[in-house]
């Protein structure tokens, strides 16, 4: 068995210093003990909440970010590990958000910051941001990254497969469909629902684009896809 990946460490940085400072800041204070209970309840319990609202997160989190500099990849890494060690989920949802705003700061570089974040306190919560857009465009911007997916399409943690299969999701025509359909046989007979439930997303979204491509792998590949896998992909068709 290959040994664990080892843990990145955050690098330093004076930005992510003054992002973090404010971050708590203005996110502490604004905490709700109710609505937090709610929060990790609906999440399953992957971690604890604050409580703050999605609509007033962004606020607070804009006027974290206001008069900041741009970070580069350094500050990117610095700011989201340092967020993922924090324990309330809203903190990583900050980290999640600002790695979407600056995806293209980063390079091939900053994949083992993002392999840790998606295989650390995962859910669908985080994962399906980072996976569509921050492994999206980071692929997008350097094709022989693909070869990355390649990897975490086999990876252990069920959540690096999903970030594989769902990193096309924006692609539309740019899709690359023999990677896309060959992830999904790759993973069919996974057991786990949001890995099979990946699969018929990645697939309903590309549907979108390509249809008749769709419709006629999920016919060919009856007796390898999951109910649900097949059962997602036609949704719409």
């Amino acid at each position: 068995m290959s040994p664990a990946p080892a843990v990145p460490a955050p690098p330093g940085s004076p930005l992510a210093d003054a992002v973090l400072t404010r971050l708590v800041a203005a996110y502490a204070p604004a905490a709700d003990p109710v609505r937090a209970q709610g929060a990790a309840a609906y999440m399953k319990h992957v971690a604890p909440f604050l409580g703050i609202p999605t609509p007033e997160r962004r606020a607070l989190s804009r006027t974290v970010l206001a008069g900041l500099g741009r970070p580069d990849e350094r500050d990117c890494a610095a700011v989201a590990l340092r967020c993922w060690r924090l324990p309330e989920r809203e903190y990583q949802y900050f980290a999640a958000d600002y790695l979407r705003r600056y995806a293209n700061r980063c390079t091939s570089g900053f994949l083992p910051v993002l392999h840790h974040l998606v295989t650390t306190v995962p859910w669908w919560d985080t994962v399906d941001v980072l996976a569509a857009h921050v492994a999206g465009p980071l692929v997008a911007a350097d094709p022989a990254m693909v070869r990355a997916m390649d990897r975490w399409i086999d990876d252990p943690s069920l959540w690096a497969a999903r970030t594989a299969l769902l990193h096309q999701l924006r692609y539309k025509e740019a899709t690359d469909a023999d990677r896309l359909f060959g992830y999904c046989l790759r993973r069919a007979d996974h057991p786990d629902f949001f890995v099979r439930k990946a699969i018929g997303w990645a697939l309903r979204e590309y549907a979108k684009t390509d249809p008749a491509a769709v419709r006629d792998f999920v016919e060919g590949a009856r007796d390898r896809l999951s109910p649900l896998s097949a059962r997602e992909a036609l949704k719409n068709l």
